[in-house]
């Protein structure tokens, strides 16, 4: 794998492969088949977590695979060039053992990396009904009573749901407090009063498990409380600053693949007795597409860099996930206008990557947030 950014290790270059081959063996034979079903195979989930897949950034002590984000990135993005939301359900998990890792105590992290030790992926449950770009408006109240917590709430979006079997929930002790108000829970799915609500069929990822979860008057041990009481927006905040790069890394691998997909075909197309790609109007769009991806790939491995070495980067987080989500609605529109009509068409898998790109410039933070995130950075 070539990175003029920095030296990729052995190790790095070893799992990267191992990305690679397990997403051009067992995932991209199928992925235009499974995306109509909506779902991926149970026995595929169990392989990639039989990889540890799910743990990949939780601590070697406790079970996982130990990774820095920047080799986390490079593993994204080579199963995006296959298919990016595989890899998304388990990076899902492995954000939120990062939640228990940094603000938990030691019978916590024990706790949840157990969990996940028995295979068990897990949620980050944050987005509400009206609480999405503005976090600190979650309505989602946690009331102590004794040694316990009782939750009510609704969370929508929830990526993983309908697969979690458990969830890390941000809710509200005081609303008058706002986002002080907040703090981070432990959820077992099993409690009663816990309820996942069917799929949300979106427009695009489809093959992403998304759906609204209902808190009935759920009562967890204190001991589910992970860091204090005020600490769920500061949490929040850490996982969406050290996620977005990794959105980015997602969509950089997926810009590849729509790349390819179009430099293949404007070879293979034949018009005006010539193949397409003789045409400057397509080379200039294929050259534009490269640049695109060149310029994205600097920007997710500096935020990655920054977070690894414990640099303040939310501003670099942010511009990677705007710049390069963006990046991969253009570059799949300019794909698929290559393609042509047989764009528009299912059986075609650029027109499922131009589906999918349009979900990636909402999730993590809309672009909107992320350049309000930009501009407070520089007026600071």
């Amino acid at each position: 794998m070539q990175n003029g950014l920095f030296n990729v290790t052995e190790e790095q270059q070893s799992l990267v492969e191992l990305i690679r081959d397990f997403m051009t063996k067992e995932i991209k034979p199928h992925v235009l088949e499974w995306e109509k079903e909506g779902h991926y195979p149970q026995e595929i989930i169990e392989q990639g977590i039989e990889m540890g897949l799910h743990m990949l950034q939780v601590p070697e002590e406790y079970g996982g695979m130990g990774l820095d984000t920047t080799t986390t990135a490079m593993m994204i993005e080579e199963g995006a060039k296959v298919e990016s939301t595989f890899m998304g359900m388990f990076n899902v998990t492995s954000m939120g053992g990062k939640i228990v890792m940094a603000a938990g105590n030691e019978e916590q992290k024990q706790y949840y990396s157990g969990l996940l030790q028995k295979g068990y992926l897990s949620s980050f449950c944050l987005t509400e009904p009206d609480a999405g770009s503005d976090s600190a408006a979650v309505r989602t109240t946690a009331v102590r009573k004794g040694d316990s917590y009782v939750i009510n709430g609704t969370k929508m979006f929830i990526t993983n749901a309908s697969l979690a079997s458990v969830f890390l929930v941000v809710a509200t002790l005081d609303p008058s407090k706002g986002s002080k108000g907040l703090a981070t829970f432990i959820v077992e799915k099993d409690r009663p009063g816990v309820t996942v609500g069917k799929k949300i069929e979106k427009i695009g990822m489809r093959l992403s498990n998304t759906a609204e979860v209902i808190f009935d008057n759920v009562e967890i041990p204190a001991f589910n409380l992970i860091g204090t009481e005020e600490g769920g927006f500061a949490n929040a905040m850490k996982v969406l600053t050290a996620s977005r790069p990794i959105i980015a890394a997602s969509s950089l691998g997926a810009c590849q693949l729509a790349r390819d997909l179009a430099i293949q075909y404007s070879k293979e197309r034949i018009a005006f007795g010539k193949p397409i790609c003789a045409k400057q109007m397509i080379q200039e769009k294929i050259a534009n597409m490269e640049m695109l991806i060149q310029a994205g790939r600097g920007l997710v491995y500096n935020a990655t860099m920054l977070l690894d070495q414990g640099k303040p980067c939310n501003k670099e987080a942010s511009i990677a996930k705007c710049f390069v989500t963006e990046a991969y609605g253009k570059i799949t529109d300019d794909a698929l206008q290559i393609f042509g009509g047989y764009g528009l068409c299912d059986e075609y898998l650029i027109s499922k990557l131009y589906r999918d790109s349009r979900v990636n410039r909402i999730i993590e933070g809309t672009n909107e947030i992320q350049r309000v995130v930009i501009a407070k950075s520089l007026l600071r």
